[in-house]
Parts: structure tokens; sequence; C-alpha cells
């Protein structure tokens, strides 16, 4: 990688940790090590909340795809923010699992392995093969559990 691409990588790369932090850990819990960021409190307001912090995720999910990231990265990162999405949207599970479920600062440890370690390189293929299988079996296993529903409904 040229000089100029790893200056503006870098740039880039500080401005996305400093969003997370400020999402995810800005806070601490006095006479504690307990942190927790403005996502936990945004998502207090019903529906506001969860689209607000998904927005940022997203957003720098965007920035992390314009600047070269590889796939399999995208992928993990998506995976990470689409988890913390749906627990959080949860009713009150999700406002108490917003203070451990910290998908920016996943993925800013992500960033971080790829581009100084080299790690989570390729198309990402696997992972994708890997959750259309999840995804088949819960599909599976929600259609059977409706069948012996409708089942034991109708035949009482």
């Amino acid at each position: 990688m040229d000089r100029s691409k790893q200056v503006i990588l870098s740039g880039q790369l500080k401005w996305v940790e400093r969003v997370a932090s400020v999402m995810d850990d800005k806070f601490r819990l006095p006479g504690t090590n307990f942190r927790f960021g403005l996502d936990p409190i945004l998502n207090l307001i019903p529906f506001a909340g969860d689209v607000s912090g998904f927005i940022v995720s997203a957003s720098l999910l965007y920035v992390m795809a314009k600047n070269g990231v590889s796939r399999k990265v995208l992928i993990l990162m998506a995976i990470n923010i689409s988890i913390d999405a749906i627990v959080g949207a949860i009713p009150l599970l999700g406002q108490v699992s917003d203070f451990y479920i910290k998908a920016n600062n996943r993925n800013i440890r992500l960033l971080k392995e790829h581009y100084r370690e080299g790690k989570h390189q390729g198309s990402g293929n696997g992972i994708i093969v890997l959750l259309m299988l999840i995804l088949l079996v819960v599909l599976a296993a929600a259609l059977y559990i409706s069948y012996i529903t409708l089942h034991w409904l109708f035949t009482r």
C-alpha cells in the first residue's frame, strides 16, 4: 500500500475508532471498570434509538468498505451489527444487551487485526455458506414448530 493511501486510511480508522468509542465505551460507571456508550442510552427511546444506533454502525461499515477492507471483514462486521440490532430490538433484553454487545468495538478490533496483523483476508464465501446453512436450519425448525402447533390446535 502506498504512503498516501496509508495516511488516508489511518485518518479514516481514527475517525471510525472515535465514533465507535462514543457509541460503545465512552463513559465509565464510577468505582468500576464497567464502560458504556451512547448506544444503550439512545436505545431507551423505542425504535428511534435502535434505528440511530444501526445507522451509525452501518455508516462505519460503509466507510470501511469504501476504504478497501476485505470482503471477509465486511461480512464479519455486518454480522456483528446485525446481531446487535436483532437482540437490541427485543424489549427489555435489548436494553440490557446494549450494555454488553458492543458491535462497534468488535468491528474496530476486526479492522485492527485486518490492517495491522493481516488477518481476515479473503472473500468470506465460507462465512456466507455457514450463515445460509444456519438460516436454513432455523427456517426448518420454525416450519416444523408451526406445523406441530397447527396440528395440535386443529386436532383438539
